[in-house]
């Protein structure tokens, strides 16, 4: 089995990640457990019921949205 190495842009940085990362996985190696996000690949906004399952391409580009609670 080998791993692929795929180069992905985050919030405008670049990252390389490996082959197979879902959204979900991402959002853990990031350590981002924020309830109030979201999540946009190549601007299209992801549902969170699709974290587990959307796997990110070579590519991508990734932007983490975060609510910052105020008032």
């Amino acid at each position: 089995h080998i791993c692929l190495i795929m180069n992905i842009l985050l919030n405008n940085k670049p990252e390389t990640i490996f082959d197979g990362l879902t959204i979900k996985k991402l959002l853990e190696q990031k350590n981002i457990q924020n309830e109030y996000f979201a999540v946009e690949i190549n601007q299209k906004i992801i549902p969170k019921s699709d974290h587990s399952s959307y796997l990110i391409k070579d590519g991508d580009k990734i932007e983490i949205i975060t609510a910052i609670g105020g008032g």
